[in-house]
């Protein structure tokens, strides 16, 4: 990404300010993808779709309610992360310190540093062995080609483990309804018809959203071994 931005920086004084404004713009739809796949998002709204189909609630919170919860929490996770990327890129390019150049160098910084965090070596390793590229001393040294796809494999994994621990519980229940049923002869009933209401309650009477939000930010302040 950065080797892309940086060829589209040094062909601005040959082609023309319309054509690098046009790659420029193409650049820019890349942003959601780098929102989804480098930051904390990706986590959360898997963990939070595993827990609403855990409740069999399937339009309850809406879609969009979720998204909107997934992205604010993603801005408090990733608030120290954006912070150092302001102090030594973002200011020091708007004073006139550095070029545009250095200035994404700098960023990356503290996105490996996160990143680096979060992603399990065996994933990282998966994609340095396919581009046969040597273990580097630190994280800082992985390429971004290598490192995000990692990341993001690690993520999922993280968080289907996450969306197992909170399937448990509530897989109980729909046994435990299940039997009950059966045993009454009321094999007509679904069963999940039945469960629904004392999972939402259970939910409910846990501080179901208090857990599971606070497992996610804590979930992000634990390195990845």
């Amino acid at each position: 990404m950065n080797n892309a931005l940086n060829a589209l920086l040094q062909s601005s004084g040959s082609s023309g300010l319309p054509v690098t404004l046009l790659l420029l713009i193409a650049a820019l739809t890349f942003l959601p993808a780098a929102l989804v796949l480098m930051t904390s998002f990706t986590r959360i709204i898997v963990v939070l779709g595993f827990l609403r189909s855990a409740l069999s609630v399937q339009q309850i919170p809406p879609t969009q309610v979720l998204v909107g919860l997934a992205l604010f929490l993603t801005l408090f996770v990733m608030y120290p992360t954006a912070t150092q990327i302001n102090q030594v890129a973002i200011t020091p390019y708007l004073n006139g310190q550095i070029t545009v150049q250095q200035a994404l160098t700098a960023a990356e910084g503290p996105l490996k540093t996160f990143m680096g965090a979060q992603t399990r070596m065996s994933d990282l390793q998966l994609f340095l062995n396919y581009n046969r590229t040597p273990t580097p001393a630190s994280i800082q040294q992985v390429p971004l080609h290598d490192l995000v796809p990692a990341f993001a494999l690690s993520e999922l994994t993280t968080a289907f483990r996450m969306g197992f621990l909170l399937f448990v519980p509530f897989l109980v229940i729909d046994l435990v309804v299940a039997a009950v049923l059966m045993s009454l002869g009321m094999m007509m009933l679904p069963p999940v018809l039945v469960s629904m209401p004392f999972k939402i309650l259970l939910f409910v009477l846990a501080g179901g959203w208090e857990l599971v939000v606070g497992s996610l930010l804590q979930s992000f302040a634990v390195v990845t071994p």
